[in-house]
């Protein structure tokens, strides 16, 4: 009796800490949100839109709500969630950290696709979009072909990944070489990731995206987390670890595909929000709305930082830039200290 009562003690506490983890994400979220529509090139306060939001007249901040910054940030905030449930799905699989979507080539793959289709086919709108998600997914299928012998190991598929995401950015590189004058801003895009023009129509996609393709990860999500535990203990305790895989690996390379066709390749979003939000969720579940609402977070928050803090205005993906790259270095070393095969 009393190792029941401890042990629904222990249960009850860690769903404590996993609750107030996922409002702290979500406060900062929201907050990022708020920050994004308030303050930008005037001020707009939160009772203007407020009023907004609930039909009033509000002049001339309307269009500037209306048609620059709601669709931004609805946009940012979107791909985020895409980012980061795609993200962290990877790392759990894989059981690695560096499992991420844009390191391992998946985003490079619909970038380069992308960027050939602007500057040699002179292509552009939804056609774009539509090429770099199924490029993507031939990226993605791709690796893991490759990477196959006898089972798709995780350190084996990273390393063919970042070899093929190495030759990828060359190739996306070349083409920026030889595009003209009036492509190279739209082709810029797809090399850094930005919100840049961002209209409500791009939401769509990535609404579907997150109903289908997150809602299967949802569903399989407990399979999901004995996975992390060992393919042999999950054997054992009745997962069907290939119909997992194939469902979470499909599932996850689509969420990155469209968030990648609506803002481009925004850099170590994927790679970021997982080990974040795990700091953040002391309960132990499933992380795959937490790293969501972290990946939203992030983008939303890093927009800002690019369009209104710094002296010049930069793309949300070199804001991400900065932030990752150090994590991913200090992570390799950590990982070499500790004798890790990556």
């Amino acid at each position: 009796m009393s190792m029941t009562r401890n042990f629904m003690q222990l249960r009850l506490r860690a769903d404590r800490k996993r609750r107030l983890g996922l409002c702290i994400i979500a406060a900062v979220f929201l907050g990022g949100v708020l920050v994004s529509l308030m303050i930008g090139r005037s001020f707009i306060s939160p009772i203007t839109i407020g009023q907004y939001l609930l039909g009033a007249d509000v002049g001339g901040d309307a269009f500037t709500l209306g048609v620059l910054r709601f669709p931004r940030v609805i946009v940012a905030g979107l791909a985020g969630m895409c980012f980061g449930m795609g993200g962290v799905t990877f790392q759990t699989l894989l059981r690695n950290p560096l499992a991420s979507p844009d390191i391992i080539g998946i985003s490079s793959g619909a970038s380069a696709a992308a960027v050939f289709c602007i500057v040699m086919l002179g292509l552009s709108g939804a056609v774009v979009s539509v090429v770099a998600v199924a490029a993507g997914l031939g990226v993605a299928l791709a690796i893991y072909l490759l990477a196959w012998k006898g089972g798709a190991a995780g350190a084996r598929l990273i390393l063919v990944g970042i070899g093929i995401s190495a030759m990828l950015q060359s190739f996306t590189a070349y083409l920026l070489t030889q595009a003209p004058s009036w492509s190279l801003q739209q082709s810029l895009r797809w090399m850094t990731g930005s919100t840049n023009g961002a209209q409500l129509e791009l939401a769509l996609p990535l609404v579907l995206a997150l109903a289908l393709f997150g809602g299967a990860l949802i569903v399989i999500r407990r399979d999901l987390e004995v996975l992390r535990m060992g393919d042999d203990l999950a054997a054992g305790l009745g997962v069907r670890i290939g119909h997992v895989q194939i469902v979470a690996i499909c599932a996850a390379v689509g969420l990155v595909a469209f968030a990648t066709a609506a803002t481009g390749p925004i850099a170590f979003v994927a790679f970021l929000a997982g080990p974040i939000a795990a700091r953040l969720i002391k309960g132990g579940g499933s992380l795959l709305l937490p790293a969501a609402l972290t990946g939203a977070a992030l983008v939303v928050l890093a927009d800002f930082v690019g369009q209104v803090l710094l002296p010049a205005r930069y793309p949300v993906g070199i804001v991400t830039g900065v932030l990752g790259a150090p994590y991913l270095v200090l992570l390799i070393i950590k990982d070499n200290r500790n004798g890790g095969a990556l």
